[in-house]
């Protein structure tokens, strides 16, 4: 088997072995890479096999590695330029945080039918009645999740910004329903973020703000080109203790002090 006809699956268990002890599953993925010649069998002194990388099968995983920074390079770069944007307008901000958000439960159109309540098997604290649930949970994990750097919790203002390199990434997000509601349980505005030539402002919907990259990464500036519909928020406390548990993204500020040192003028 040709290393360039490889599937995502191969390449998971070459990391898998290059991460663990190289004990074998003997399944016909190991038997495709092996007979690509990226992994090789060792038998131990004691008769055990166990499987190694070959010079090839690192070659693989590395070049897999760069095209993924490659890909995600571009990204990252875009979210740390507008995440600096938003601490010099005084926010703080998160990267990437793992936030639990509740969302509407999907219809139980095809669920099967409910079926008396067994006092005999359960516990029943008064009659409760047995019901679909008001609302699912799930895990979201905003590009950037800030807000406002104010001691008044009234004013913080949460705020989610999606950040979209591509277009193919931004509409793959918009075909997510629950993924998007999720954003809004969690902030008052949810914005995306994409360089302009990605997509046209129509295309997002109405409820989310839109940022836009005027040049490149290195000197292209932000413009706002919609607002957000800005809704009350209070943050539960499962969200201020992932906040708690999380480092804020901070701007290098070395240089600015070292010219306010220079300033200063010597004591007579």
């Amino acid at each position: 088997m040709a290393a360039s006809r490889l599937t995502r699956h191969h390449r998971a268990r070459l990391l898998q072995i290059w991460r663990s002890a190289g004990w074998p599953c003997k399944d016909g993925i190991e038997i495709d890479l092996l007979a690509a010649q990226l992994l090789c069998l060792h038998t131990t002194p004691e008769g055990r096999d166990t499987l190694r990388l070959t010079a090839a099968g690192i070659e693989v995983l590395a070049d897999a590695r760069r095209r993924g920074v490659r890909e995600l390079g571009a990204h990252d770069r875009l979210a740390q330029k507008f995440a600096e944007q938003l601490i010099s307008g005084g926010r703080i901000v998160w990267r990437e945080l793992s936030l639990r958000a509740a969302i509407d439960a999907p219809p139980r159109e095809h669920a099967e039918p409910l079926q008396p309540f067994d006092e005999s098997t359960l516990w029943n604290d008064g009659g409760t009645d047995v019901t679909s649930p008001a609302c699912v949970w799930r895990m979201a994990r905003p590009d950037l999740f800030s807000v406002r750097n104010t001691s008044v919790e009234a004013y913080l203002q949460p705020m989610v910004h999606e950040v979209k390199f591509t277009r193919a990434d931004l509409l793959s997000d918009l075909r997510h329903a629950a993924k998007r509601q999720a954003y809004q349980w969690l902030c008052s505005e949810c914005h995306y973020v994409f360089p302009v030539a990605v997509a046209r402002p129509e295309e997002i919907p109405d409820a989310f703000g839109v940022w836009v990259l005027h040049g490149s990464l290195d000197d292209g500036r932000f413009e706002q080109v919609r607002p957000a519909r800005h809704a009350r928020c209070t943050l539960p406390f499962a969200v201020w203790l992932a906040l708690a548990k999380a480092t804020p993204l901070r701007v290098d500020t070395d240089g600015a002090q070292a010219l306010l040192g220079d300033a200063l003028p010597s004591l007579p």
